[in-house]
C-alpha cells in the first residue's frame, strides 16, 4: 500500500516538477544610461534614464507608426508609445528600486517621455524622482531592473552612469549581481501573478541581485536636519497592468529562480534568443547566415520549452488526466507546438502585412487571444472534471481491472505492448454485465476524444509566441518574411521535442505505477482514478486562474 501510494504520488510530482518553468528570458533587451542630478544641497534629485532598445524589439515598436509614410519614424509619431510606455513603467515601479537596507525610495515620473529611432534602434528617455530630494548618508542602491526578467536591463560600464552637481564626496560603482538566498527564491516563487510591484522588505531584499548602482556621499557635510527615507507603498494586488514598452504579452506559467540547472536553462534561452536574432540581422546582407539561423531557432526552441509557458502544463495533465498512449502525447506535443508557430505567422500577416496596426494594436490583440486560449483550457478541464466525477463520456468502475488496448491488465509483463504483424495473442473477450457498466476499462474508454485533442491543441497553440512574433514583424520590416517564418517553424519543431519529452514521461510515470500495483484493481483503479482527477483539476484551474488574472 505504502509502495503504491508512493509511486503514483512521484508519477505526479515528476509531472508537475517537469511542467512548472523557470522564470521568463528576456524577450527585450536594454542598454540602459543613466544621470543622477543633485540639487544645491547635495541631495539626489533626480535619475534621467536613457534606454536604447535591441534592434529586433525596436523595430517591433515602430510598426505601424509612421503615419505620414515617409520610411522616417519620428519622435513626434512616437510620441503616444512613449506616454504609454511611462503609464505602463509607473506600474511597475519604472523597474526601479533604491534604498540602503531595509528602506525603499518611492519613485515617480518627473516629466514627459521620449522615443527617438534612429539606426533602426529605439531610444526612451525620461526621468523618475523620489517624493523628496534624499540626502545620502550611507551607500545607497540604485538597482534598475525587471524581477521577472522579461526586460534584460544592463549599463555596458561604470561610464554609462554620471553624476551631477554631487558633492566631491560622493563615490559611485557598480555592484556586479549575486546569487538569491534560498528562503528569498522560495519567497519570490510563492508570490501571486498578479503582483507588480513587491512588498518593501522583499524589494529591499532582491535590490542588486541582477546588478546595482551603489552611491556613497557618507563623507559629504551634513543637513541641519537630516532626510529620513519614506516608506515604500504597499503591495499592490490587482489584475496585471498591461506590459511597459508595448511589447507583447509574456508567456504565463510558473516563476522559479534563476539559479543552478534552472538558471542555466534561462540564460541559455536568453543567449539564444539574442543570437539567433542577430542572425536574422545578418540575413539583410548574407543569406549564408540562414543556416545558422535554422540551427539557433531550432535550439532556441529546445531550451524556450524548458521555460515559462502554460503549454507545458496543460498538456502535461491532460496526460496525467486522461491518456494512456505516448504516442498519442507526442502527436499532441507537436500538433500544438506547430499551431503556435502557424498562428504567429498568420496573426504577422494580418496584423502586420495586411492591416498595419501598430505595436501597441498588435499586444492588445494578443491579449485577446490570450483570454480566448485560457477560457479553452479551462472548459477542457471542467469536461475532464466531469468525465472523472459524472461518468460522462465513458463507462467504468473503480474497482475495474486496468487493462491496455489488447485487453492485458496492469502487471502483466506484456502491458501497453504493441504486437508485430507476426505475432498472436488472445484477447480477453469485455462483456457488458447488462447494467452498464464494464469489467473492464481500456485505454481507447478512458483516452480523450478528436474534440479534447482538438481542445488541447488549440487552448496550447492559439497563443503565439512572443519572441516569434517579435522576430516576424522585424523579419517583415526588413524583406525577409520568408527566413522569419522558416525560423519560427524551426523553433516549434524545437519546443515540439521538448514538451513531447514531458508527456513521454508523464505517461511512462502512469504506467510505472500502474504496473507496481499489479492485479489489485479495486485499489489501484481508485488511486489512478484519483490521480487521473488531479490532473483534470489542475487543467481547469490553470485555465481559470489565468483567465481571471488576465482581465
Amino acid at each position: 500500500m505504502k509502495r503504491t501510494c508512493s509511486s503514483l504520488v512521484a508519477a505526479f510530482a515528476v509531472t508537475l516538477v517537469l511542467a512548472g518553468s523557470v522564470a521568463a528570458h528576456p524577450h527585450i533587451f536594454i542598454d540602459a544610461r543613466a544621470t543622477l542630478v543633485f540639487n544645491e544641497q547635495g541631495e539626489l534629485a533626480r535619475i534621467e534614464n536613457q534606454w536604447t532598445f535591441d534592434e529586433v524589439f525596436s523595430v517591433w515598436q515602430v510598426q505601424g507608426l509612421d503615419t505620414d509614410g515617409d520610411g522616417i519614424t519620428t519622435s513626434e509619431e512616437m510620441q503616444e508609445l512613449a506616454d504609454e510606455n511611462l503609464v505602463g513603467l509607473a506600474e511597475y515601479g519604472f523597474y526601479t528600486s533604491v534604498g540602503n537596507g531595509t528602506s525603499s525610495l518611492p519613485m515617480t515620473a518627473t516629466g514627459a517621455a521620449r522615443f527617438a529611432f534612429q539606426n533602426d534602434r529605439s531610444t526612451l528617455t525620461f526621468g523618475v524622482a523620489p517624493q523628496q530630494p534624499f540626502r545620502i548618508d550611507s551607500p545607497l542602491e540604485i538597482a534598475v531592473a525587471d524581477p521577472e526578467y522579461y526586460v534584460a536591463i544592463t549599463f555596458p560600464n561604470v561610464s554609462d552612469v554620471r553624476l551631477e552637481n554631487a558633492p566631491a564626496a560622493c563615490r559611485m560603482h557598480l555592484e556586479p549581481p549575486h546569487e538569491m538566498s534560498a528562503d528569498l527564491r522560495v519567497r519570490l516563487y510563492e508570490l501571486p501573478p498578479d503582483v507588480t510591484r513587491l512588498p518593501p522588505d522583499l524589494e529591499a531584499a532582491l535590490r542588486g541581485t541582477q546588478g546595482a548602482i551603489v552611491v556613497d556621499c557618507s563623507g559629504a557635510p551634513a543637513r541641519a536636519e537630516a532626510q529620513t527615507a519614506a516608506e515604500a507603498v504597499a503591495q499592490v494586488a490587482e489584475a496585471r497592468p498591461a506590459l511597459p514598452f508595448g511589447g507583447p504579452p509574456p508567456e504565463p506559467g510558473f516563476t522559479l529562480p534563476r539559479t543552478g540547472l534552472l538558471g542555466w536553462v534561462s540564460q541559455a534561452q536568453s543567449d539564444f534568443y539574442q543570437a539567433l536574432t542577430e542572425a536574422l540581422g545578418r540575413l539583410k546582407s548574407d543569406w549564408n547566415a540562414f543556416w545558422v539561423l535554422g540551427g539557433l531557432s531550432f535550439l532556441y526552441g529546445i531550451f524556450h520549452a524548458a521555460g515559462p509557458g502554460h503549454g507545458k502544463v496543460v498538456i502535461g495533465s491532460y496526460m496525467l488526466a486522461n491518456e494512456r498512449t505516448v504516442r498519442r502525447g507526442i502527436l499532441l506535443s507537436f500538433a500544438a507546438a506547430l499551431t503556435q508557430s502557424a498562428v504567429a505567422v498568420v496573426f504577422v500577416g494580418v496584423a502586420a502585412a495586411m492591416l498595419g496596426l501598430s505595436s501597441l494594436a498588435m499586444g492588445t490583440a494578443v491579449g485577446w487571444i490570450e483570454k480566448a486560449s485560457y477560457a479553452l483550457v479551462a472548459l477542457l478541464g471542467l469536461w475532464l472534471l466531469s468525465r472523472r466525477l459524472l461518468g460522462w463520456g465513458h463507462h467504468h468502475e473503480h474497482g475495474a481491472v486496468l487493462r491496455d488496448g489488447h485487453g492485458r491488465a496492469a502487471g502483466d509483463p506484456h502491458f501497453g505492448h504493441d504486437h508485430g504483424p507476426g505475432d498472436h495473442h488472445h484477447e480477453d473477450h469485455h462483456h457488458d454485465r447488462g447494467d452498464g457498466h464494464h469489467h473492464v476499462v481500456t485505454a481507447e474508454q478512458t483516452g480523450g476524444n478528436w474534440r479534447e485533442q482538438l481542445g488541447v491543441v488549440l487552448g496550447v497553440g492559439m497563443r503565439p509566441c512572443s519572441g516569434a512574433l517579435v522576430v516576424l514583424v522585424f523579419a517583415l520590416s526588413q524583406g525577409i518574411l520568408a527566413a522569419g517564418i522558416a525560423a519560427v517553424f524551426l523553433m516549434g519543431l524545437g519546443t515540439a521535442i521538448t514538451v513531447s519529452a514531458l508527456s513521454v514521461i508523464a505517461v511512462s510515470a502512469k504506467g510505472l505505477s500502474m504496473r507496481i500495483l499489479g492485479n489489485r484493481s479495486r485499489l489501484g483503479g481508485r488511486l489512478v482514478w484519483g490521480v487521473e482527477l488531479i490532473g483534470a483539476l489542475i487543467v481547469f484551474l490553470f485555465g481559470a486562474v489565468l483567465l481571471a488574472a488576465s482581465f
